[in-house]
């Protein structure tokens, strides 16, 4: 059985669940007036392109606190239970916990938006869809585009949805963050702020901080040598460590996957995920609608991120339907507002809602659709 102790630091990769630009993003960016979210999902700018993430600054000027974590009873349990469960030798997981270190600025880049903040989606965007992005979108398809067509030979997944996302993620890699991840998912797993989700958020990072350890054992790294976004996740395509176990694909041959230095690995991984999360090869994915006052239709938001409703069905409850709106399809009908501004109204297909799988957020999925539409028509243009 190899220990903990064993295992040789060397460079690898790789998560995706999106959980960083994308559970805090998805929460906080979706509420941003003139403040971007984070990337969290490890993209964390403000609308001047110029300025560094707050993610990474946070991760730069933070000097670790010192935490004892051996004295918590529920990191016992926890070594207890990794143990039995995964055959982890028990004087290895107390050393990993004795070099664990608490992140305050995790902590407080995970808490929820404030409540009450206006959500707007002209302000999210913009700070996806922008110069830099695009003009980095376009080098990066030109240069992996044989590979991109692969993903979509094999998955199915159109090149401007990867595109989007790995732009949306990480700027295609420039952004894929600072923090030591077991530092990371130590914290929240043992110290995540209050909220009324918190006991359901520590056992979720509780079992990405096991998939971490069986990622670093399976592939003979140390799991300090990962590192990745304040609650996370790693590589281009900032996958969750269980995600990479599950979904990411070596798809530069090279024998090993690594969604931290492998532009390819990133690529199959992407396209991967959204295969199995329900993806549809050629299938559309959302369409922009007006809807009737006084009618039925706020009945249909907000029930889940699937789409269940027939076009007749989406009709009859006052939606305004395009003519070139498929009616063999199934719909979600989903809400971006947008500050002040009237409120946009879309039908949603599958295809729009395996985006959110990847983050699960309208506006995230959205902003990934935009964005690589952006770039593809800036490629177009030339």
């Amino acid at each position: 059985m190899k220990t903990l102790s064993h295992l040789a630091a060397t460079a690898i990769a790789a998560v995706a669940f999106c959980l960083p630009v994308s559970i805090v993003l998805a929460a906080q960016a979706a509420q941003v007036t003139t403040e971007p979210t984070e990337r969290g999902s490890a993209n964390k700018k403000k609308m001047a392109v110029k300025k560094r993430p707050k993610q990474l600054a946070l991760a730069e000027a933070e000097t670790p606190e010192f935490t004892n974590f051996l004295q918590w009873r529920a990191v016992t349990e926890f070594i207890d239970q990794t143990s039995a469960e995964h055959g982890f030798d028990r004087d290895e997981l107390q050393s990993l916990f004795r070099r664990a270190q608490y992140l305050d600025s995790v902590v407080r880049l995970i808490n929820p938006p404030r409540p009450g903040k206006a959500k707007n989606w002209t302000a999210y965007h913009d700070r996806f869809v922008e110069p830099r992005r695009v003009k980095a979108g376009m080098e990066f398809w030109d240069r992996y585009e044989p590979v991109l067509q692969r993903a979509h030979d094999e998955f199915g997944i159109p090149a401007e949805i990867i595109v989007g996302i790995l732009g949306v993620e990480t700027i295609y890699g420039q952004d894929t963050g600072k923090f030591r991840v077991p530092d990371v998912l130590v914290t929240l797993a043992f110290a995540h702020p209050n909220a009324p989700n918190r006991e359901s958020r520590m056992a979720y990072f509780r079992g990405e901080l096991v998939q971490t350890l069986l990622y670093a054992r399976e592939n003979g790294i140390d799991p300090f040598s990962l590192n990745g976004s304040y609650a996370g996740a790693i590589g281009w395509p900032q996958f969750m460590p269980g995600s990479v176990r599950n979904f990411a694909v070596d798809f530069d041959g090279d024998g090993k996957i690594d969604l931290r230095n492998s532009p390819q690995d990133a690529i199959g991984s992407v396209a991967s995920f959204l295969a199995r999360h329900g993806w549809r090869t050629d299938h559309p994915m959302a369409y922009r609608v007006q809807v009737m006052p006084d009618r039925r239709w706020p009945e249909l938001i907000g029930q889940g991120l699937k789409a269940q409703f027939s076009r007749s069905q989406m009709e009859e409850a006052g939606v305004i339907v395009p003519d070139d709106v498929p009616a063999t399809l199934s719909y979600g009908l989903i809400d971006l507002e947008d500050d002040d501004r009237p409120v946009q109204y879309w039908l949603a297909t599958n295809n729009f809602f395996a985006i959110t799988q990847y983050n699960r957020s309208y506006y995230y999925a959205m902003a990934v659709i935009e964005l690589g539409r952006a770039v593809s028509r800036q490629r177009s243009a030339r």
